[in-house]
């Protein structure tokens, strides 16, 4: 929870005890059902939440902004966004059931009015947003071809609308195709700890 303090200092009292309730809850479900894998489970601050608050440091929400994390897995990152972002509504999908239950019951569980989940592939999704947010493993071509339907055309935020993603490692090939229109941030630019040093935020415009 100090990493989180650390890099936003600027929290809410209730914030800082959504934020805090996290660990023992995931804990809790992790042993039930595996979301985390078990020896990350410790790490969970640093490598699931801090990690997925990357995209807060490229976007700040605008009130009443729609985003899908999609593929959410037990809840990132949405979860830690719906946090940082109370007045946004963050809908969660995945395509695993278990996965789905898990998010749910944690957020239930720290008070959060702002997220919605949904138990469906990317194809059987059909409402729009303003931006899709994911910690993806599918390559970006694949990504956007899934989530174009779902963007929605006007743009309320700094940034047009669009896909935001945390991927890791080499991406000149996979954003090859959009070279002239996306961007990649380095989070290390951002979080000092040694886990960010390949990671990164990467925005591809697409409304």
């Amino acid at each position: 929870m100090e990493l989180i303090d650390k890099y936003f200092p600027s929290l809410t009292e209730e914030q800082r005890n959504q934020y805090d309730a996290l660990y023992d809850l995931y804990l809790d479900w992790n042993s039930k059902i595996n979301v985390i894998s078990r020896k990350d489970i410790e790490n969970l601050y640093e490598h699931h939440v801090l990690h997925s608050l990357g995209i807060a440091c490229v976007i700040r929400f605008k009130p009443g902004t729609e985003v899908m994390d999609l593929g959410t897995g037990g809840g990132f990152p949405g979860i830690p966004l719906a946090i940082m972002f109370p007045e946004v509504h963050f809908h969660l999908v995945d395509s695993i059931g278990k996965k789905v239950k898990v998010a749910t019951e944690v957020a239930a569980a720290i008070g959060l009015k702002n997220v919605t989940f949904q138990h469906a592939r990317a194809e059987e999704v059909k409402d729009k947003f303003d931006f899709v947010v994911s910690r993806a493993v599918m390559p970006l071509a694949d990504l956007a071809r899934l989530v174009k339907k779902n963007i929605l055309k006007k743009s309320i935020n700094a940034l047009p609308n669009g896909l935001i993603c945390l991927k890791g490692g080499e991406l000149a090939s996979e954003s090859h195709p959009f070279k002239n229109i996306v961007v990649i941030d380095d989070l290390s630019q951002w979080f000092k700890e040694e886990y960010f040093g390949e990671k990164k935020v990467v925005f591809l415009p697409m409304s």
